[in-house]
């Protein structure tokens, strides 16, 4: 029961989720008296739980891209060789979220054509600071006594970074993750303006038509969808322990 209470906000964020996914068309009745002057209070051109797949499947595409490449980029320019391009890596990482996204798909589409590839480079590129921030800012925090004693039991660069810094780093890794990919869940509402499949379209249909009950059903599950994923990198940002070697942390003690 105390479990439940403190996951009290993702419990009920869920259940509301998966209950509008499957029973949106139950709430016909209700839309269709909030909003009379409608004919079609209920958009059925496809289901929410099609439309719902289809979002998270262009998020987490679009998510695993913008976390290789944003730890590859943190990585990077906290190496040696690398510093020097780290003010250049942060003012193009900058300018690349500046842009919006609107705007990278009025560029993208006619050069690649409609679909989910435009909305990927769009949602890439919104998503990639915050990930590369976490990753330069976690890597850069870590005390440069625990590198030392790794290296001082035999540790070369490559077991030093896999085994002592990206653990250490983790969780503000994790914290510009969860920032990214909460962004590019609403972001990802705007990939349907060049024809892909997400819970964007009852939104675009319901402004171009001006169907308000089309808009309300698909922003309402776009900020559920928000909400349970934050939640759910709360949860395992409060249960992440940073695997380090111990024998580290017993060194840099003594």
């Amino acid at each position: 029961m105390r479990r439940f209470y403190r996951h009290r906000w993702l419990a009920i964020s869920s259940l509301l989720l998966l209950g509008l996914t499957f029973g949106m068309p139950l709430t016909a009745p209700l839309f269709a008296n909030a909003f009379p002057e409608l004919a079609r209070p209920m958009y059925r051109q496809d289901s929410f739980a099609t439309l719902v797949l289809a979002h998270l499947s262009i998020v987490l595409l679009s998510g695993v891209v913008t976390v290789l490449g944003g730890v590859a980029a943190g990585i990077f320019v906290t190496r040696p060789a690398g510093r020097p391009f780290r003010s250049s890596l942060e003012t193009v990482l900058a300018i690349s979220q500046s842009f919006p996204p609107v705007a990278v798909l009025a560029v993208a589409v006619p050069l690649i054509g409609f679909g989910e590839t435009p909305a990927l480079i769009a949602l890439v590129m919104y998503g990639v600071l915050p990930v590369a921030q976490g990753a330069i800012a976690g890597l850069s925090s870590i005390p440069p006594s625990i590198l030392e004693i790794a290296r001082g039991i035999g540790m070369d660069r490559w077991q030093i970074l896999r085994r002592v810094e990206l653990p250490l780093a983790a969780p503000v890794i994790l914290a510009g993750v969860r920032t990214s990919v909460v962004i590019n869940i609403g972001t990802a509402a705007i990939a349907s303006t060049v024809g892909a499949k997400t819970l964007g379209l009852p939104i675009i249909v319901g402004l171009s038509g001006f169907n308000t009950a089309y808009v309300i059903q698909g922003a309402l599950l776009v900020a559920l969808l928000a909400i349970v994923a934050d939640q759910l990198f709360d949860l395992l940002s409060q249960r992440w322990t940073p695997p380090a070697d111990a024998s580290l942390r017993s060194g840099e003690r003594a």
